[in-house]
């Protein structure tokens, strides 16, 4: 009897993770997980359990990746103020091909199960709460370098920050214009910029 042919387990919650991220958790079938993976659906569920637990496990991935990315950005610059700006300026600067230039994957997971998968729901609800939590430690730091006043408040701060994100890739995701895109990542950078003591 053949052998199942193994499996790149990477490569595959790689796939897993453009398709969910393009299509959504509902709209992605096991067909398409199937043709995706290139694994039966058997094979499928032998090494993942369930499509809920192959989306969480892609959700993870893509979190995870977007951590690293931001902490590598955020935390370790001289300015933080100037990363948290080139960060949104960073977003007139994808490629066409490039996913980002989506809505967020945990923003679409949350608005997408919310009513109907609490687990995944919950979850994407967390990755948020801790990319949000990354934003205002960037913040705390520019107040401990002497960029923003003691008064400033960087929870605030990050909520604000995270919810200009989310409608910078919100236009994104709708095809607006280069021009359109590159005006709306200057006026939110030059925002942060302006928050500098001293400006």
């Amino acid at each position: 009897m053949a052998r199942a042919a193994a499996y790149d387990r990477d490569a595959a919650l790689d796939t897993a993770l453009s398709l969910f991220w393009d299509k959504g958790y509902h709209a992605t079938s096991l067909k398409d997980l199937e043709t995706g993976l290139k694994m039966k659906p058997g094979s499928i569920y032998a090494a993942f359990s369930s499509k809920e637990n192959l989306y969480l496990l892609a959700m993870a991935r893509y979190f995870e990746t977007a951590r690293v990315m931001l902490e590598r950005q955020l935390l370790h610059s001289l300015s933080p103020l100037d990363a948290l700006a080139d960060h949104l300026r960073s977003y007139a600067r994808l490629s066409q091909g490039d996913a980002n230039r989506q809505a967020c994957m945990l923003t679409k997971s949350l608005v997408d199960t919310r009513s109907t998968d609490p687990a995944i729901a919950g979850q994407a609800k967390d990755y948020l709460f801790q990319i949000r939590e990354i934003f205002s430690a960037a913040f705390d730091r520019a107040k401990k370098l002497g960029e923003l006043p003691q008064s400033a408040d960087q929870d605030r701060l990050a909520r604000r920050f995270q919810a200009n994100v989310t409608a910078l890739r919100f236009e994104l995701h709708q095809n607006a214009s280069s021009q359109s895109i590159e005006n709306l990542a200057e006026d939110m950078a030059q925002e942060i910029e302006h928050l500098r003591t001293g400006t």
